[in-house]
């Protein structure tokens, strides 16, 4: 049975051809060198080494394995190297997954972070609805995924990040709705729900819980308008198209400076929560660990 130190050994014995000269680069003794170049030789069958009387020299099958033994060193120097370097942040690849509208509100800022600490870091970043990010992130496709709560998932370890207030927002064709319905509280779900919609496509969790919560206040969601990305709901709703329901966090500038005016209803929406989650049982890379507690507060383990 062949063992790593045997080509180590013949290495040394082959370059420096003299046995006791390689025993004391090796820092062991002459005869264990003789003993491990005398098993390989019985074990391959063949003569390494010509012996000498002041040293040895590689036989003709010895000429053909150091080749092979010298590559396969410098492989695995290089690849001790790699592993150095993905230890200590300076080489490897994180995978994320999270929807537009997350990665540009949330994910982005700690992105930033990231890539200016560790720029030899390859972010490898993927957008989809929540419920695409989890089966990915269960498939093992990414590290980690930014969603929207509730997921009840036993093979994911979810950490609450941020709790998001929605709302519905309209232009400056609506300000006077708007105003009313800020004054006097108004605003009924019948009325809301006659008002032309504007929401995300369906299949995402904001568009799943949208329709949930007006079906729960008996109101069926007929949208005038499906869009893919907050960005577009939010200009389609300063265009004057109609009522569009988006988190206020992702549209709190354009409330601030009266490019988008908030609709009061009745019956507040309830809160929404952001999740970051891993699998259970994947052991996270050392940069995916590292991006992760991006996240974590100070006195927080992480996962």
């Amino acid at each position: 049975m062949f063992n790593l130190e045997w080509y180590r050994i013949f290495l040394h014995t082959a370059r420096c051809k003299n046995l006791t000269r390689a025993a004391q680069e090796l820092h062991i003794t002459q005869p264990s060198v003789s003993y491990a170049i005398k098993q390989m030789e019985e074990a391959l069958q063949l003569k390494l080494f010509h012996r000498l009387s002041k040293g040895v020299e590689l036989t003709e099958e010895g000429q053909a394995l150091q080749g092979y033994v010298e590559q396969s060193f410098s492989m695995l120097d290089s690849a001790q190297k790699h592993l150095q370097n993905m230890k200590l942040l300076n080489e490897g690849e994180i995978r994320i997954g999270a929807s537009d509208s997350l990665i540009k509100h949330l994910l982005l800022p700690q992105l930033n972070t990231f890539h200016r600490d560790y720029p030899g870091i390859r972010i490898r970043l993927s957008h989809g609805k929540t419920p695409d990010i989890t089966t990915r992130l269960r498939e093992g496709e990414i590290d980690c995924a930014i969603i929207h709560l509730p997921i009840n998932d036993s093979q994911l370890n979810i950490q609450t990040l941020a709790v998001l207030e929605d709302c519905f927002v309209v232009g400056e064709a609506y300000a006077e709705l708007a105003s009313r319905s800020a004054a006097n509280g108004v605003l009924t779900m019948q009325q809301l729900a006659e008002l032309p919609l504007l929401l995300l496509s369906p299949g995402s969790s904001t568009r799943e819980f949208v329709e949930q919560w007006f079906a729960g206040k008996g109101q069926a969601v007929k949208p005038d308008m499906e869009l893919g990305s907050i960005d577009l709901l939010a200009q389609f709703a300063r265009l004057g198209y109609g009522a569009a329901f988006i988190s206020r966090s992702f549209v709190q500038e354009e409330l601030n400076n009266g490019t988008l005016f908030e609709l009061f209803v009745e019956d507040p929406l309830p809160p929404r929560s952001i999740g970051l989650a891993v699998r259970q049982d994947r052991k996270l890379s050392v940069a995916a660990e590292r991006f992760v507690q991006l996240f974590m507060p100070a006195s927080d383990d992480g996962y």
